[in-house]
């Protein structure tokens, strides 16, 4: 398999590289400490068709494939991992449900203005008791006419405090279990959707993380995402995909912090030369980018896969795990080679140290990870 990017994907490359380390680094420590994400900085990756690198320019997109999509998650992530999951949640979990799923009038009414950089949507699924067991939502969608009446609550969900468009997931058929999710594509304008203030987090503190709420909240069953009891095949489609994209940030976290540290060796002197003339220094770097290089080859082999229409599930989550254990093996690395300083907030390795945890638990923890794996798992 040849990962030789062709021109317009190095183009594209260069591109992401440029505006993450002009437009996202300089702000990165100002969002994170305040805890609040630039919608300056939004409208700008909008303008730069950020939005909707993976989607057709029938709807609005920019029609370049996944490889494209992860480039620019890798790029946006060195910088800032608060800005990768904001378009990741966008990109991968809410458009690909209305693009995959959607109807050409739902595809014209709601994906074009999320693709073409009009709006920003978001993804509702988890709830206080449904992490993992996303069969378990509690959330409630019962028909009434030509309508349905929602009632529930959502957490963590990625966007919520300034996104245009939910995709929330709710039970139609109780006794149906996981056969009895449906999925609903809603306008943030809609009587009775509540969003609550972001959720107090260790790391990608900038992003917006809010609790959710619908209360006797009625929606037409025109924006019903398929058939009842659709819902859970939906989300999971969704998130094999946003595995990949995660597995990205990882490799961008992780890259971000090893070049830093990289810089850092050079000019940090102890007993009299600098600390990159010690062996330990040397091993621990080469073993480090050759970790991240091996987690960006798995990233970019699911992207393959996924483009040429080929079954990349377990890709993914293989993706996923080892670029998101990378993450933080390599950024805890990171923060010990600068020492105290690198302890410090001064420097961005202490945030990307905190950033890489998540990466192990969001579109799947590392655990549900090996059990997809698992279940993949032929002699060979």
């Amino acid at each position: 398999m040849d990962f030789t990017l062709n021109t317009s994907q190095r183009l594209a490359q260069d591109m992401f590289r440029r505006f993450a380390e002009t437009e996202i680094a300089p702000i990165a420590r100002e969002m994170d400490e305040t805890e609040a994400f630039s919608m300056d900085l939004v409208a700008k990756m909008q303008r730069q068709g950020f939005f909707g690198i993976p989607y057709p320019q029938k709807y609005g997109g920019s029609g370049a494939d996944t490889m494209t999509y992860v480039l620019c998650m890798e790029e946006v992530s060195k910088a800032d991992a608060s800005t990768g999951i904001t378009i990741s949640v966008h990109t991968s979990l809410c458009c690909a449900c209305i693009h995959d799923h959607g109807t050409e009038e739902q595809k014209e009414t709601f994906l074009r203005p999320l693709v073409d950089g009009r709006k920003v949507g978001c993804f509702s699924l988890t709830e206080p008791n449904a992490g993992s067991d996303a069969g378990g939502l509690q959330t409630s969608a019962v028909p009434d006419g030509d309508d349905y009446i929602i009632n529930g609550a959502k957490v963590f969900t990625t966007n919520a405090g300034f996104a245009d468009v939910f995709i929330v997931f709710a039970v139609t058929d109780k006794a149906m279990g996981s056969d009895g999710i449906s999925a609903f594509i809603i306008e943030r304008n809609t009587p009775g959707l509540s969003v609550g203030a972001n959720i107090p987090r260790m790391g990608i503190r900038a992003a917006s993380n809010c609790e959710v709420s619908f209360a006797n909240m009625r929606i037409p069953a025109k924006n019903r995402l398929r058939g009842e009891g659709k819902g859970f095949e939906i989300a999971m489609r969704a998130l094999d995909g946003g595995r990949i994209g995660i597995g990205a940030q990882a490799v961008g976290i992780a890259q971000g912090a090893l070049n830093e540290a990289i810089r850092y060796v050079k000019e940090r002197k102890q007993f009299g030369r600098p600390i990159n003339a010690f062996q330990n220094t040397r091993f621990k770097l080469a073993e480090m980018q050759t970790k991240v290089d091996a987690a960006r080859l798995m990233v970019w082999n699911a992207a393959t896969m996924k483009d040429r229409k080929e079954d990349y599930a377990a890709a993914a989550a293989m993706c996923k795990l080892f670029a998101s254990d990378t993450a933080n093996d390599v950024t805890r690395g990171c923060v010990q080679l600068l020492g105290g300083y690198g302890y410090s907030r001064e420097y961005p390795v202490e945030r990307m140290m905190r950033d890489a945890k998540i990466t192990e638990i969001y579109e799947g923890t590392s655990e549900i990870m090996k059990m997809v794996i698992f279940g993949s798992l032929k002699a060979k």
